[in-house]
């Protein structure tokens, strides 16, 4: 068919509706349908401009293209679906141990003596710089501002002491990290 080979809107004319239809029979979205028939007739023209392909050949040519158009559209659905179920059946496992961590959650576990003698030991093992601005953070409630001005430091020194508590409280308490958050964030 190379030595008369039809131009582009020949062969668009020609099969573009039957491409559409043959796409959408299987990926049933048009826009998706309109892509894949698109870029078959493109790589049909390319491969006619290209190869000698007797007219008869032509149509097979095409339906191959299309198909493999859209067996890559639908494997690459299936893997987003795949991946998508796997991640609902993640969430659905980490709400599940959410609920039962909940509905487990007893308060006056929360201020335990146990809890409570690892946050006093934790914060006596630390600097007492350190120690005192995380009081006056957490305990006192005074801003980063007053800290600094109280004790005649930077802003930036009160948060770098408060992030180094909270680092060392973080692993001190990570049995009981939920507690951690309800505490000190």
């Amino acid at each position: 068919m190379n030595n008369h080979a039809r131009n582009f809107n020949d062969i668009y004319t020609s099969y573009y509706k039957r491409s559409f239809f043959f796409a959408k029979s299987y990926v049933y979205n048009d826009l998706v349908a309109e892509d894949i028939a698109s870029e078959a007739l493109i790589k049909l023209w390319e491969k006619l401009k290209t190869d000698d392909v007797e007219e008869k050949h032509v149509l097979p040519l095409l339906l191959t293209i299309l198909k493999n158009k859209a067996l890559d559209y639908l494997k690459h659905e299936e893997v987003k679906r795949s991946a998508f179920e796997t991640m609902a059946d993640w969430q659905q496992r980490d709400l599940a141990f959410r609920l039962s961590a909940l509905e487990a959650c007893n308060p006056s576990d929360i201020f335990s003596e146990e809890v409570m003698n690892i946050i006093q030991n934790t914060l006596q093992s630390l600097p007492q710089q350190t120690s005192r601005i995380f009081s006056l953070s957490r305990f006192e409630n005074k801003t980063n501002r007053e800290i600094a001005a109280e004790l005649n430091v930077s802003i930036k020194d009160v948060e770098y002491h408060i992030s180094k508590s909270l680092k060392v409280l973080r692993k001190a308490l990570k049995d009981y990290l939920p507690l951690f958050y309800f505490f000190f964030c």
